[in-house]
Parts: C-alpha cells; sequence; structure tokens
C-alpha cells in the first residue's frame, strides 16, 4: 500500500516536471543537458520512476529555477511540530561499548 502510494506521488512529480518543460518551450534535449543527464533519465524522470535518484530530479528541477521546491518539503510538518510540542520522549542510544574490554 505505502508503495502504491509513493508510486503515485512520483508519477504526479513527474507529470509536473514534464508540465513545465512544456509550459517553458523546452525539448527534452535542451533539458536533458542543461541539467546534465541523459534523454532516457529525464524519461523516466517525467514517467515518475522510482529507480531514478532523488538527485536527478532535483537537477532537472533546477533547470526550471525550481529546486527551492525541494527546500520547502517538511515546512509545514503539523504533524511533527505537534509531537514536538508535546514533548514526547525520544529514547536515547545507549553509549558505545568500549572495544578495549
Amino acid at each position: 500500500m505505502l508503495q502504491n502510494r509513493m508510486n503515485k506521488i512520483l508519477r504526479n512529480l513527474g507529470e509536473n516536471i514534464k508540465l513545465a518543460r512544456l509550459r517553458r518551450k523546452l525539448s527534452t534535449t535542451q533539458v536533458a543537458e542543461r541539467a546534465g543527464i541523459s534523454r532516457s533519465t529525464l524519461y523516466e524522470i517525467e514517467r515518475g520512476k522510482p529507480n531514478v535518484s532523488i538527485g536527478k530530479y532535483a537537477q532537472v528541477l533546477a533547470v526550471f529555477g525550481l529546486e527551492n521546491d525541494i527546500v520547502d518539503v517538511g515546512k509545514d510538518d503539523e504533524l511533527g511540530r505537534k509531537l514536538q510540542d508535546a514533548k514526547l520522549v525520544v529514547k536515547e542510544r545507549a553509549p558505545k561499548r568500549n572495544s578495549e574490554n
């Protein structure tokens, strides 16, 4: 179920990247060259394939001037803020064992 959700999210991201390219009237060759990736990698990104690294997605977003969108991920993390505000206890890691013993 989680995998299906992630695939859908990546497909939507890929579609949005393709729309950004088309709105700017850029060819796949132009974007791939500017991003420093192959056309086949751009093709996979535009289809939201999970085998492409997030770095490659970021390179393409940078071509469109949208790289700061990645920085905003989790910015308005309501659940995380509520958990932080509740001051939930987080277990600390046990100290490392001394390897000399």
